[in-house]
């Protein structure tokens, strides 16, 4: 509690008396689950040219795909829905997620 402080109103005949108080409360963080959060890869495996040639060819597997979508005209934010589609499960399949340390 911050600031306690009473005030006394009209004479009433009441030993109560009214009271303002100022407060300051924590709220407890809520951590969502880790699959509404970003997930961020580790892109360091790239440096290996195994792992790099393997998500080059997972991605333009996938990229075909999408390219056969893009000749036909389609609103932007559907390019773009199918843009992530398209890396996101390639990245899943090649690269690890990097782990996330609270500070």
């Amino acid at each position: 509690m911050g600031d306690v402080r009473t005030k006394r109103g009209p004479d009433i005949d009441s030993d109560q008396h009214m009271m303002v108080v100022k407060m300051k409360l924590k709220l407890k963080e809520y951590w969502t689950t880790r699959q509404t959060t970003l997930q961020r890869f580790n892109t360091a495996f790239l440096w290996h040219i195994d792992e790099l040639n393997q998500f080059k060819i997972t991605l333009n597997n996938r990229f075909q795909t999408l390219q056969d979508l893009l000749k036909r005209e389609i609103a932007k934010e559907n390019n773009w829905k199918g843009i992530k589609e398209a890396i996101t499960p390639s990245c899943y399949r090649t690269m690890d997620r990097e782990k996330h340390h609270h500070e």
